[in-house]
């Protein structure tokens, strides 16, 4: 996981660098100007030479960065168009150095347009009507204007750059060049770096290169949209200071993955038992489709074992479907509802579980499913997942959450020295060995939240973090970690964005997955996904949270394998099932490497 930090906190890091490591700010530009030149060059195919780029620049540090670039891309043999919106005298430090030393090779002359053109200053109703007009023209355009210093909508006076930028052309006719590559350096000039709301005008990226650690915008949408694919370069500065910074927000990253199925990864003594056992309850009559996703994708996660418990009244249609590997079983039924004895017909099947799956499917109106799923939830040892259905039973003013359900995990010996153990060191102990884990889509965790100011911590008052209309404000991060917090549980709130929050206070964005997983069945694909992880977990002592974390982002990325493979129009949950196939081989031949 890395840290998403706010730009305030950037400026500290960089200060932090040069006064304690000794790395002088300019060499940081000029690392910063090199990282975002090995992109280009790898999307042009491996050399600039020849090759045309405009370059956008404003009188900042973000301006500093595009100034050093053209120098770096000029010297590989590209021909560069650099437009500074200002003027030199009114830029300062390192972008002034950076600024001075390209006008000393650079031609300020109309004809040296094709080799090293820098204009200062230029009118900027004439350029959108002439070198704006023609963006389409160039292989690369770069955005270099404000990055993430702006705190204030674009003034109007650039109202038609975005205009152009964001078009590429004005006419077919004037586009010679359709694959014309938009980068921005840092955030897309027009969004706040700190901020969820998207200004009218800004520019829209092909690529971003921010540097060190992601920004709020680069990550979470809407303003995430105008980034398009998101590189995080960098350019020199320790991790320790990024490490240190007070921000509890983070991103997800490959590696977060990939270290979580290398720990889990099977050895020649490997046998079911040992892999974890996955515990489902799911179903119903109207939705058997759910069960039958959910212990497919289970079993297809790696775990030994997956039993799935499914009302008598959809046993036949989900053990006609599901793989023949997942073992099905019945909870009981009388008089149409499950009956009241079924948790302790069943408690010794869920004694045996590693981790349990409640909800996908299940009749909600059922009280004999309610008193099942409470009493599942409140004598948990191990860690149970809460999705769909089952969520139900959390809704205030008299739901799961506000009951004092708290049974000692597999894992924790209570002992004296428990006393001593810090906040954060409880957290993660019962993270580890009896997590509460809930994953809604955003109106479910509306009504969950409908009641948290009842089981909010004393003397503290909750945000208001509602619109009236009943969705959530642009601050889905702040109600992520103000929910998991109080009610001590692993949040996954589903959305175009998944956020993952902790009990401890940290937020997790997963950067994986497309529009094409907001299709019926995707949900129960993932509710699988993450049994099958913690059953996992459970067995080889690894934290849930983290395990969560690997686990969202895996069911992602094998939905844009599918995408890629079908297409968001036709890919189905079942088609992400069977791509988590191809995303382990994708792992594997990382390890390789």
């Amino acid at each position: 996981m890395r840290k998403v930090l706010t730009s305030a906190e950037m400026r500290e890091v960089d200060r932090l660098t040069t006064e304690k490591y000794g790395i002088p700010s300019l060499l940081l530009m000029e690392n910063a100007a090199h990282a975002v030149a090995r992109v280009i060059t790898e999307k042009l195919g491996g050399s600039v030479k020849g090759k045309s780029i405009l370059i956008l620049c404003g009188k900042g540090n973000n301006g500093g960065d595009g100034s050093a670039l053209a120098r770096v891309l000029h010297q590989e043999g590209a021909r560069i168009e650099i437009y500074l919106f200002g003027d030199i005298e009114e830029t300062k430090g390192d972008a002034r150095t950076n600024f001075d030393r390209l006008q000393q090779t650079a031609s300020t002359e109309y004809t040296a347009k094709g080799n090293l053109y820098f204009e200062v200053d230029p009118l900027i109703d004439y350029w959108v009507h002439t070198t704006g007009a023609e963006v389409g023209d160039f292989d690369i355009a770069v955005d270099a204007l404000f990055g993430t210093g702006l705190t204030r909508p674009l003034d109007t006076l650039y109202r038609n750059v975005p205009y152009v930028w964001n078009r590429r052309y004005t006419s077919p006719d004037l586009c010679q060049n359709e694959g014309t590559i938009r980068l921005s350096i840092d955030v897309p000039s027009g969004l706040f770096a700190d901020s969820e709301l998207v200004p009218e005008i800004h520019f829209e990226a092909d690529t971003t290169v921010t540097f060190s650690a992601p920004k709020l915008a680069n990550v979470l949408p809407p303003p995430s949209r105008a980034n398009g694919e998101l590189i995080i370069a960098d350019i020199g500065s320790p991790r320790e200071l990024i490490d240190e910074q007070k921000s509890q927000l983070y991103v997800a990253e490959a590696k977060d993955a990939e270290n979580w199925l290398r720990r889990t990864e099977f050895s020649s003594d490997d046998y079911k038992n040992r892999r974890g056992h996955a515990f489902i309850v799911a179903g119903s009559e109207d939705y058997s489709g759910a069960a039958v996703m959910c212990g497919n994708a289970a079993m297809r996660s790696g775990v030994g074992l997956t039993t799935l418990l499914v009302p008598t009244s959809c046993k036949i249609e989900v053990a006609s479907r599901v793989i023949p590997e997942v073992i099905v079983r019945t909870l009981g039924e009388k008089d149409g509802e499950v009956s009241s004895d079924a948790f302790a017909v069943n408690e010794e099947s869920i004694r045996q579980a590693d981790s349990i799956l409640v909800g996908p499917g299940l009749k909600v109106t059922d009280r004999g499913v309610e008193r099942f799923v409470r009493e599942i939830v409140e004598n948990r040892t191990v860690p149970v997942i809460v999705d769909a259905g089952a969520l139900w039973f959390f809704n205030p003013p008299d739901g799961l959450l506000h009951k004092p359900a708290r049974k000692q995990g597999r894992n924790i010996h209570v002992t004296k020295e428990s006393d001593h153990m810090s906040r954060q060191d409880i957290a993660l102990a019962h993270a580890r060995a009896c997590a509460l884990v809930l994953t809604p889509h955003e109106g479910e965790f509306l009504r969950l939240r409908a009641g948290q100011g009842e089981n909010h911590p004393v003397g503290e008052t909750p945000t208001p973090l509602l619109r009236k209309e009943g969705s959530l404000k642009e601050d889905r991060v702040a109600a992520v970690r103000e929910f998991a917090v109080a009610n001590d549980v692993i949040l996954v709130l589903k959305g175009e964005r998944v956020l993952i929050g902790s009990p401890d206070g940290r937020v997790v964005v997963n950067p994986t997955g497309n529009s094409g997983l907001g299709k019926a069945g995707n949900g129960d694909t993932l509710a699988g996904i993450l049994a099958g992880f913690t059953a996992q977990a459970v067995k080889f002592e690894i934290d849930i949270f983290e395990t969560v974390v690997a686990a969202v982002y895996v069911a992602g990325m094998a939905g844009d394998v599918a995408e890629k493979k079908y297409g968001k129009r036709v890919m189905t949950a079942s088609d992400v099932r069977e791509c988590l196939a191809d995303v382990f081989s994708l792992f594997d031949d990382r390890e390789a490497e």
